[in-house]
């Protein structure tokens, strides 16, 4: 994978991030009837990779921005054995890079970049009609444990 470069994004980075954020919102529309119309937008990009308390990175291929994640430190619920956990979102692979490995590579730098923060609970959402994405989680070690139902 020497080709590929995970890197801590930049503002420079913001085109092509939001232009990744509405290929996730393209991907989950079908998903979820929730969503309002578009144009809507799920992250506040700039003020993640402002934070100290996130970390947005990327994966670089030819110095191409091609595949993007971050994590972002969230207070837990007051009944959980943990005060704080690290969530993973923005997981967002363009199509033409999707099977190589990608997802991985920004996996395990987030969760290096949680541990450097002291958390070990990492969790993240994916949808129920999102078998590919389960199948990419469950890859790089994630366990189903909570679904979420709905009714209307």
């Amino acid at each position: 994978m020497g080709e590929y470069k995970v890197r801590q994004a930049s503002f420079e980075d913001l085109k092509v991030l939001l232009a990744f954020e509405q290929g996730v919102i393209e991907a989950e529309r079908p998903m979820d009837p929730t969503l309002a119309p578009d144009p809507i937008s799920y992250y506040d990009l700039s003020e993640l990779i402002a934070s100290e308390n996130a970390e947005v990175v990327v994966v670089e291929y030819h110095d191409n921005v091609v595949a993007s994640g971050y994590a972002k430190i969230k207070n837990a619920l007051p009944y959980l054995n943990h005060e704080y956990y690290s969530y993973l979102g923005f997981m967002y692979t363009k199509p033409e890079f999707r099977g190589k490995g990608l997802n991985k590579l920004i996996v395990d730098e987030l969760l290096k970049w949680s541990a450097s923060k002291g958390l070990d609970e990492v969790r993240l959402t994916v949808y129920d009609d999102n078998p590919a994405a389960i199948r990419a989680y469950e890859k790089v070690g994630f366990k189903k444990h909570l679904i979420e139902m709905r009714i209307k």
